[in-house]
């Protein structure tokens, strides 16, 4: 066979086997691209299964009582008679009575108590009050601080990241700063004299998700 033949039968042998090469290739990547997206996927879906399963973690459940997480009470029960009203509000974390699980492994789980004067209250909020105490996610839903400030004379909650400003007398309604929701309430009623927990998380809890 003439030389020319050769090699045009050489050529036009090559080109299969590179587009072997490349399609192995795009091949390899996509699958190492999927299974990198699977664990990912697996990863944060584990995350989210043991949030919802360990007890610790579980927001807070119907019957909870809960237990003073700073101040001078710290590690005490919440009752009606150690909440003053007209506030300042208190931190608590949620506690099963039966198991005496502190539900301290989220921090999503922290909540404002507040004892206010029930005649001060929306409608709306005293429904779901306990004799005038409010409860809501101490997180702010704008970046996700906690609303630590108190002003004794308006009786409004304040985060002092970006001065956003709620209402506990109406629902923890946004008056001033950036948040851009209320703070998600938690109903609450009395059970010999303790603070429990009526009730689910009015919204989801925590910062606004960009």
């Amino acid at each position: 066979m003439p030389r020319a033949e050769n090699q045009l039968e050489e050529s036009t042998n090559a080109h299969p086997c590179a587009e072997c090469c490349t399609s192995r290739l795009v091949s390899r990547r996509t699958v190492l691209k999927s299974a990198l997206g699977l664990g990912v996927s697996l990863h944060f879906a584990s995350i989210a299964e043991s949030a919802e399963t360990d007890p610790k973690k579980l927001r807070p459940q119907i019957g909870d009582i809960f237990l003073f997480s700073a101040g001078a009470h710290q590690g005490q029960v919440v009752t009606l008679n150690n909440l003053p009203e007209g506030g300042p509000p208190a931190f608590a974390y949620p506690l099963d009575p039966k198991t005496q699980t502190l539900r301290d492994g989220s921090r999503l789980n922290r909540v404002l108590l507040v004892h206010l004067a029930q005649a001060a209250l929306t409608d709306p909020t005293r429904a779901v009050a306990a004799e005038g105490v409010v409860g809501y996610s101490a997180i702010c839903p704008h970046t996700g601080c906690d609303v630590s400030g108190w002003q004794a004379d308006t009786q409004h909650l304040i985060c002092p990241c970006h001065t956003s400003t709620f209402d506990p007398k109406d629902r923890a309604r946004v008056v001033g700063g950036p948040a851009p929701r209320s703070l998600p309430l938690l109903p609450l009623q009395i059970a010999d004299g303790k603070v429990t927990v009526a009730g689910a998380f009015s919204a989801r809890v925590g910062a606004e998700q960009k």
